[in-house]
């Protein structure tokens, strides 16, 4: 079996996958599709070189079939279709207040330790959901970043009928949409890019260019002057900042779903005061998120075809992500471990 090694900034290297035997409560998988997240590529530009020790498999939005299972393990057995929640939780702490998806001592399978783009990839048992027969496992590559959104819409608490903004119409930002319309939102979306946009009317959903019309007066007129109950900023930029903020009505929620890291951006604190607004910071997901997007997933109502917009071999790893840099709008690429 193959593996894709990251080496340095900017490079990977194909080798063979290095099949370990599951010790008590692990399992070893056949990785069958791995799509390829943000965090990956920000690894592959050497942004996080302290944290991934090279030379690494990365890759965690990860679909397989259950090869092996170790001693004591009960929870699934060989055959069995399943994805993977790639979380470590580490010991508990008192800092985690009970969260330990965000706990102190959590690491992240995949960046921390070896991922999924191999062939061949042993997990511990818990991180595992099984996947029904009706669900492919090349869309069973899709529940990692979906449990994200569906974790996402319910830290903002989103109820039937309440007007959401979406800032940002990329891979999550996508997926946030299809969760709110599922959940019975009116779900907006702000994007710059019209290939996006073009592609977010054809599923349906009210879109808003920010850069050619006011977003604000657009907001206002199609909620019939309400503005929006929640806003989710997935932009990770400062003009999705500065409109989080502008969209909302008297007590809306903003959902923080995008990394601001690099320079802090300036918000307008007023608004939280004016109208008792309210900040939610999102990251990862939990158990029940994963199992919210497996449903949502086997239900048929995301058009999941539709959001690939490549599958290629782990072999060829290396000319994904240079298509990647070379095409930032796209949504998802997938890798074929097998």
């Amino acid at each position: 079996m193959k593996a894709a090694y990251y080496k340095e900034k900017g490079k990977f290297e194909v080798g063979e996958s290095e099949i370990i035997a599951p010790k008590e409560g692990q399992v070893r998988l056949n990785v069958a599709y791995c799509g390829v997240c943000g965090s990956d590529v920000h690894i592959y530009h050497g942004v996080m070189d302290a944290r991934v020790k090279a030379p690494q498999v990365i890759g965690h939005e990860a679909s397989a079939t259950v090869a092996e299972v170790g001693p004591g393990v009960t929870n699934v057995k060989p055959g069995d279709r399943v994805v993977i929640r790639p979380l470590h939780f580490g010991a508990p702490h008192s800092f985690d207040n009970g969260y330990t998806h965000v706990g102190k001592n959590l690491k992240f399978i995949g960046i921390d330790s070896s991922g999924a783009f191999q062939g061949s990839w042993t997990v511990p048992s818990y991180t595992l959901h099984k996947i029904p027969d009706s669900l492919s496992l090349k869309h069973g590559a899709l529940i990692e970043p979906l449990a994200v959104a569906c974790h996402d819409v319910s830290v903002g608490r989103v109820k039937a009928g309440e007007n959401a903004v979406v800032i940002g119409g990329g891979p999550i930002g996508v997926l946030i949409a299809f969760v709110l319309r599922e959940k019975g939102a009116n779900v907006i979306i702000s994007e710059v890019n019209e290939t996006r946009l073009a592609m977010l009317k054809e599923f349906g959903f009210q879109t808003i260019n920010p850069i050619k019309e006011d977003l604000v007066a657009r907001v206002s007129e199609l909620t019939n002057e309400t503005m929006a109950h929640v806003a989710f900023e997935v932009s990770g930029s400062q003009p999705g900042v500065d409109a989080m903020t502008k969209v909302l009505n008297v007590r809306g929620r903003i959902v923080m779903v995008a990394i601001h890291g690099g320079e802090p951006k300036k918000v307008d604190l007023f608004k939280f005061f004016w109208q008792e607004i309210e900040l939610l910071g999102a990251r990862l997901y939990e158990e029940k998120d994963f199992e919210e997007a497996i449903k949502l997933a086997s239900s048929g109502n995301i058009p999941l075809d539709a959001i690939i917009t490549k599958e290629d071999s782990l072999e060829n790893i290396q000319g994904v992500f240079e298509e990647i840099d070379r095409n930032p709008i796209g949504m998802k690429y997938l890798i074929n471990c097998q």
